[in-house]
């Protein structure tokens, strides 16, 4: 029995041990915990929201999910399923909390906190390379291009990549774009130690930008984008290198499990991402429903709908609908640039060597038919 109870101590010690490195390797923080604060729910504390159209929760399955970050316009197919009973049709009563970045989401989803979770496979591949007998697995794909980017203003003379060189850029530790910027650099064929980087908190990255502090920063153009706006820019101010555009082509966040409740618990899944890609369906049809149904939702009235309307239109137009989506549906992968991508990471992380199938499945996807993008004709404009 003594020997049961120290080889579970020492699991729990291991994961959390994992927690705390990832925690520090935060990917991208959210823009709207930092004083450009352009939406989210009022505190830590957990914002659970229910089937507004199902109260009655017996017999149903509970799914605890965590967000990437503070509920935002990009959680709307989660929110529209919810609020329209999509998941209490396929028997499932999900609730969700807020998550604190990507690394962090993928920590807490490793010790069971919660059943699924919203995060990228790339930081998943870093955990399960730490954690070998916890593994995470995604079981789709709902951004189907990485919002990875270089964002500066076009003020500060830098007009391509190239330029860069002697350049001071800013961001988090662990930002994610950050740690890939070597393989940025070697695909724009510039020396990764060209430039100089200043480390600030995340709520201050924009800021930093902002005030001239440093000449570009790296992050989610979802998250960078909306803030500097917010901080008087205009679009036209705005120059954005997207990571896609320069050779390092990786897919965006994915909906994650553990493998072994995955293993367990396949129906539930199967049912949990039918209900969500009919959700997303709802915000490509009508986004300004969705964009105001998110907006509703938010507990704390402090959601800028303006900054989440941008936000939702860059995801839409460069992250959900995208040539492979509109040929192959919602939430799949193409295996060759699925490949490459986890390529790149392993060299850019430094991690053991990882196939496709350690890290994605599409074998709980709803049928094709299912996840289609609404036609063009179907399709509203976001007001």
């Amino acid at each position: 029995m003594r020997h049961i109870f120290q080889k579970q101590l020492n699991r729990i010690l291991l994961i959390a041990a994992s927690t705390t490195i990832l925690v520090a390797c935060n990917s991208a923080p959210p823009s709207n915990t930092s004083t450009n604060t352009v939406s989210g729910d009022k505190t830590s504390a957990p914002a659970t929201s229910q089937a507004a159209t199902s109260p009655d929760k017996k017999g149903k399955q509970a799914i605890r999910v965590q967000l990437p970050f503070l509920k935002q316009s990009l959680d709307a197919p989660l929110i529209v399923a919810i609020e329209k009973g999509y998941f209490a049709e396929e028997g499932l009563d999900v609730s969700y909390e807020r998550g604190f970045g990507n690394a962090d989401t993928i920590s807490k989803l490793g010790t069971g906190k919660y059943d699924l979770a919203f995060s990228d496979m790339y930081n998943a591949m870093e955990f399960n390379d730490k954690n070998p007998n916890d593994k995470i697995i995604a079981v789709a794909i709902y951004q189907n291009k990485a919002p990875f980017s270089i964002v500066t203003f076009k003020a500060n003379g830098i007009k391509s990549p190239a330029e860069l060189v002697g350049k001071k850029l800013g961001a988090p530790a662990g930002d994610g774009p950050r740690k890939l910027f070597p393989l940025f650099a070697k695909e724009v064929k510039i020396a990764p130690d060209s430039v100089t980087w200043e480390t600030m908190e995340p709520k201050l990255r924009e800021t930093f930008l902002l005030q001239g502090k440093v000449d570009a920063v790296s992050g989610f153009y979802t998250s960078v984008v909306p803030s500097l706006i917010k901080g008087g820019k205009t679009m036209d101010d705005i120059q954005i290198f997207f990571y896609d555009e320069f050779g390092l082509d990786f897919y965006g966040n994915g909906i994650l499990a553990k493998k072994d409740f995955a293993d367990k618990n396949p129906e539930a899944i199967k049912s949990f991402l039918k209900a969500y890609f009919r959700g997303m369906q709802e915000v490509i049809k009508d986004p300004t429903a969705a964009l105001d149904l998110v907006v509703s939702t938010d507990q704390s009235k402090l959601m800028d709908r303006e900054a989440e309307k941008l936000r939702l239109k860059l995801a839409i137009e460069r992250m959900y609908v995208t040539p492979e989506v509109e040929a192959a549906g919602f939430g799949g992968a193409d295996m060759k640039r699925l490949e490459k991508s986890i390529t790149q990471t392993v060299e850019g992380f430094k991690l053991k060597p990882v196939t496709v199938a350690d890290i994605f499945t599409d074998k709980f996807l709803p049928p094709k038919d299912k996840r289609l993008v609404p036609s063009a004709s179907d399709r509203k404009p976001l007001l």
